[in-house]
């Protein structure tokens, strides 16, 4: 069961990712119409309701396909890396978020042709919980990284 352990804390976090991604965009489309933008704190942070067919940035808008292809070959790549070093200290956390922010915006593609966006902070585009989980995951996975070879080394 030990060997078993990183790949099973990995996925419990892809799947609370995938859950937490879900639930909130299903609650942004149930109540905030499409473009609308409500205020919570002041000027720091709003909700808003947008749809993007592309990925960060809404580069590759309308290249549906090439998008899902990519983010499959991504979440193929991390989890053939997470594969090699399961061990490694935290990659499975940064495993579980990284996973499953792609497949909860691979979700809403895969159903509808574009994802929601519904995080509005000034002078940024709007992302969604999906998107903040890859990027903790990816600044995570760059931290173990950048350790000295530590992705070798179990803890």
């Amino acid at each position: 069961m030990r060997a078993r352990a990183p790949w099973a804390r990995a996925g419990i976090v892809a799947a609370i990712v995938l859950a937490a991604d879900q639930v909130t965009k299903a609650l942004v489309v149930a109540s905030i119409a499409l473009g609308a933008r409500r205020r919570v704190i002041g000027g720091v942070l709003s909700l808003v309701h947008a749809q993007n067919s592309g990925v960060a940035f809404s580069l590759l808008s309308g290249s549906e396909a090439v998008v899902v292809a990519v983010t499959v070959v991504i979440v193929a790549g991390v989890l053939a890396f997470f594969a090699r070093h399961p061990r490694a200290r935290l990659l499975w956390l940064a495993t579980g978020l990284i996973v499953g922010g792609a497949l909860g915006n691979l979700v809403d593609r895969i159903r509808t042709g574009s994802v929601t966006d519904f995080i509005q902070l000034p002078h940024w585009p709007a992302f969604n919980v999906a998107d903040a989980s890859i990027t903790v995951g990816v600044a995570s996975l760059i931290l173990i990284l950048g350790r000295g070879g530590s992705a070798a080394r179990p803890g």
